[in-house]
């Protein structure tokens, strides 16, 4: 993924493992997500325009935070099988991944609007690959970490969108999606942690997702 710039691309295949002994080995470049999920929109496929509603954007992403942490408590009873969604394959640490770095990507892409810099370029490996840390248990104390890490990163999406005024909002700087849409975008991240599913039963894995059209 990269901070916003809507390039076509007719690349999309089905995940391979970044992993020693996987398809692709170590280091496998993934191809982008597929649309419909979160990751498209984002540089690296097409993507329709986030729909949008009067509901406050920054609670939005409050809630979205809110949910993957209250399923990522049950995680700790995953049983160590990746979980098919679509053309993917996820797991507790690939979820608070993606959900991470999504969060952090569009947040690069805001602020170097809101200053006129240029955008990053596209290097994100996204959801097309699962890496062998993605593959580690989910303990307790990486629960921990992930509450730490999107917590913080949630506030300092709220802090931002509150200091925009609803035209900064609707019309904003730079070229791409406005910070509204932005924000509806971003909220749609809550699919990964679906994806995974509540684990609270030890051992049952969560049921396999069709591709939605737009989750």
């Amino acid at each position: 993924m990269t901070e916003t710039k809507h390039v076509p691309t007719t690349s999309e295949a089905p995940e391979s493992l970044g992993v020693p002994g996987g398809p692709g080995g170590p280091g496998t470049v993934g191809t982008p997500d597929s649309p419909g999920t979160p990751d498209s929109g984002s540089g690296s496929g097409p993507a329709e325009t986030p729909a949008t509603d009067d509901r406050d954007p920054a609670q939005l992403l409050t809630a979205m935070v809110d949910r993957v942490l209250a399923l990522a408590a049950t995680w700790t009873a995953w049983d160590g099988r990746p979980v098919p969604a679509g053309d993917r394959l996820y797991t507790p640490h690939k979820a608070i991944r993606r959900v991470a770095d999504h969060m952090v990507d569009h947040l690069a892409e805001m602020e170097a609007r809101l200053v006129g810099e240029e955008t990053q370029p596209d290097h994100w490996h996204a959801s097309a690959t699962t890496t062998a840390a993605d593959l580690a248990p989910f303990t307790g104390a990486d629960l921990d970490e992930a509450r730490s890490r999107l917590t913080r990163l949630a506030r300092i999406w709220v802090n931002r969108l509150d200091a925009l005024t609803p035209d900064e909002l609707d019309r904003s700087a730079g070229t791409g999606w406005t910070f509204r849409q932005l924000a509806f975008h971003l909220a749609e991240s809550v699919y990964y942690a679906d994806a995974v599913g509540d684990l609270t039963t030890v051992g049952a894995p969560a049921p396999t997702l069709a591709r939605p059209a737009k989750p």
